[in-house]
């Protein structure tokens, strides 16, 4: 409560957005753009080395500049005491608003790999599992939340943001060779054993509070 008050005191001695909103709004603008560049049939249709289109270039630019401003906005507003409520609501919105986003593009890319003709760069159940994952995370906060407890962000979950990230950025450069497809298709379902894990590590540690009432 007292937390809350001294945060509630320096936002109103702060005027305008402060600079970690400012790059989370910037991260949020990023999304549309990937897909507006991906829906452009000349940059789908060509590509600028190899067999990597300039969609996908584009896109991987994008997501990674995306992606540094996550990095960098939870450092400044910490470093800098300038967490807002706003940043809490908007941060995590926007970190999974871009990594879905990213994973839809690359799920719509089918390949030959493993043997199977119709292999999907992003495979709808790994799609699916992280998903679900995000929702039951979500709900055990919110639940969390409505108790004042605070559920602080876990090494397993840490672990699976950064191996999902690096995937997808491999990802976008599947066509430079067969290697680097196959990199990044295990990558992901690295993500995915990791996006179990720490959903399972979430569940098992907040079952008190799912099963309170039950």
């Amino acid at each position: 409560m007292e937390d809350t008050k001294i945060e509630t005191e320096n936002n109103k001695k702060r005027k305008g957005m402060t600079l970690p909103n400012k790059l989370t709004l910037m991260r949020i603008f990023l999304i549309p753009c990937m897909f507006i560049v991906y829906y452009i049939p000349w940059l789908t249709d060509h590509d600028i080395f190899l067999d990597v289109s300039y969609s996908f270039f584009i896109c991987f630019w994008i997501f990674t500049i995306a992606s540094i401003t996550d990095f960098f906005d939870g450092k400044i507003a910490r470093k800098y005491n300038l967490v807002t409520t706003f940043g809490k609501f908007a941060d995590p919105l926007a970190d999974k608003m871009l990594t879905f986003s990213a994973m839809t593009i690359l799920l719509t890319q089918q390949v030959k790999a493993f043997g199977i003709d119709c292999h999907r760069l992003v495979p709808v159940w790994v799609f699916a599992i992280m998903l679900i994952r995000e929702f039951m995370v979500s709900g055990i906060r919110m639940l969390a939340s409505g108790r004042g407890e605070v559920i602080a962000a876990k090494m397993l979950g840490k672990i699976k943001t950064f191996v999902t990230m690096v995937a997808i950025g491999v990802l976008f450069f599947y066509g430079l060779h067969e290697v680097v497809m196959y990199i990044g298709i295990i990558l992901i379902y690295i993500s995915c054993f990791f996006t179990l894990l720490s959903g399972m590590d979430y569940f098992m540690k907040s079952r008190h509070l799912i099963f309170e009432s039950v």
